[in-house]
């Protein structure tokens, strides 16, 4: 009896524990769907409430760049992180930078199109596998696999995405599409930002801010 009483208690727990990781599961993935609705829809306030404080964090970086970063130290930025820093100088006026911290600053950047609809509009995650406080799934585009994987941590009880954890992915990407241009890197930069916002960069965007 105590031997039978044992395996029921172990089976009772192994079923307790399969629930509790599809729960964390479905909870990873509605993250992911609602930050994404949240895109698509233009409510950049709501998609700030799914992601992690590793992206704020990055944000708030960002953001100091663009106060102090001089022509020199820009030069030594990733390619996105350049792009984002000049992309901000040349489309926000002094008082607006003043205003934001590290979500103002992505709040401002989803609505006017630096963090794109194009980002989450093809794409979904697949397989998720959760660890802890840590989960990754796998970036799906056109339903198709990718072999590369969101990431997101649980923060104050709730599943948040590391929007940091692509940005390797997509640097590789936009040396491509720079490679693939013909044009210098910080040529390609600026002409992208005429074609974005409609007017030609001055040569302020690469000063510290309100200088």
């Amino acid at each position: 009896m105590p031997k039978t009483i044992n395996i029921l208690a172990f089976i009772f727990m192994f079923a307790v524990s399969v629930r509790a990781q599809d729960h964390e599961t479905e909870a990873v993935r509605a993250a992911f769907e609602n930050y994404k609705s949240a895109i698509l829809n233009d409510r950049g306030e709501e998609a700030v409430n799914y992601i992690d404080s590793r992206t704020v964090k990055y944000y708030s970086d960002i953001l100091e760049q663009v106060k102090q970063a001089d022509s020199l130290t820009l030069e030594s930025l990733s390619l996105l992180d350049k792009m984002m820093v000049l992309s901000i100088r040349h489309r926000s006026t002094k008082e607006q930078i003043d205003s934001f911290d590290g979500k103002g600053v992505l709040v401002y950047a989803i609505r006017e199109g630096m963090v794109g609809k194009n980002s989450v509009a093809n794409n979904g995650i697949g397989d998720i596998t959760v660890d802890g406080s840590f989960a990754k799934g796998q970036l799906n585009t056109n339903g198709q696999k990718a072999p590369f994987y969101f990431h997101f941590y649980k923060e104050d009880g709730a599943w948040k995405i590391d929007l940091t954890s692509l940005f390797p992915v997509s640097n590789m990407a936009f040396k491509k599409m720079v490679n693939e241009s013909g044009q210098t890197e910080n040529g390609f930069l600026l002409l992208l930002l005429e074609m974005i916002s409609g007017k030609k960069p001055g040569k302020e965007i690469w000063e510290p801010f309100g200088k």
